[in-house]
């Protein structure tokens, strides 16, 4: 029985000594692959927008222009869907996919805003985007029941954005950018807490927990370019 026990505590200790050595390396893989594809995105977006010829293709063709947003959503639902089903080659070649698409579309906030202002709230983002994540990271208090209402804000944030296309209302754009910003510094929150308790369970660093600290990194990104996008709105000086 003695011996039982032994062997329990010693499979226990070497569980958990797998989990603190998989867990701090999925975390960094998280950050790092997000920081870079927040690089290629800008990279892309500043590139398109230094080139009139590439600005003039996408832009000036609404089909290809809705074609590289339809393609962006289908990235996304297609990563978070299949990736249990595609190798991770596949799934962090989507994300770059999608990072530099997500750039493409992105080049026009270099011609309606002055470069001076995109790069101040970048860092206003960053630095908001860091705290938020330090605090989804070491709080103890469950998050889900804010992350819902955070999401049904998001769904909120889409219908009211859709409906503005038709109003084109200066004041329901401003409503929105203020609920866009509260609506990502929580889900930047809640994200950042989903990642490290599906992480914490992974007792490896192997094909199956990288895809899952790809899928985190995807959500980052996201609530990264959003929150941005919407700072923008509300700080960034026009040209």
């Amino acid at each position: 029985m003695e011996e039982r026990n032994l062997n329990y505590w010693d499979s226990a200790a070497e569980r958990q000594l797998a989990v603190s050595e998989a867990f701090p390396v999925l975390m960094r893989k998280v950050y790092v692959w997000m920081s870079l594809a927040l690089l290629i995105t800008g990279m892309t977006a500043y590139y398109v927008a230094t080139s009139p010829s590439l600005l003039e293709t996408i832009f000036s063709n609404k089909l290809l222009f809705f074609g590289l947003f339809g393609a962006e959503l289908a990235l996304v639902f297609g990563v978070s869907a299949a990736i249990n089903r595609i190798s991770l080659l596949t799934a962090t070649l989507m994300f770059v996919l999608y990072s530099v698409i997500n750039g493409a579309t992105l080049s026009v906030i270099f011609l309606a805003y002055e470069m001076s202002s995109i790069a101040t709230v970048f860092f206003i983002t960053a630095g908001t985007f860091a705290a938020m994540a330090v605090v989804g990271y070491t709080t103890k208090r469950d998050l889900s029941v804010m992350g819902r209402f955070m999401f049904m804000g998001l769904i909120g944030i889409i219908i009211a954005t859709v409906v503005n296309i038709f109003l084109k209302s200066d004041v329901l754009t401003m409503v929105v950018s203020y609920v866009g910003v509260i609506v990502f510094v929580g889900l930047t929150a809640w994200d950042s807490q989903k990642i490290k308790q599906m992480l914490m369970q992974a007792d490896d660093v192997n094909e199956g927990t990288q895809k899952l600290a790809l899928l985190g990194a995807l959500s980052l990104y996201l609530d990264f370019v959003n929150l941005f996008l919407y700072l923008l709105q509300i700080f960034g000086k026009r040209r």
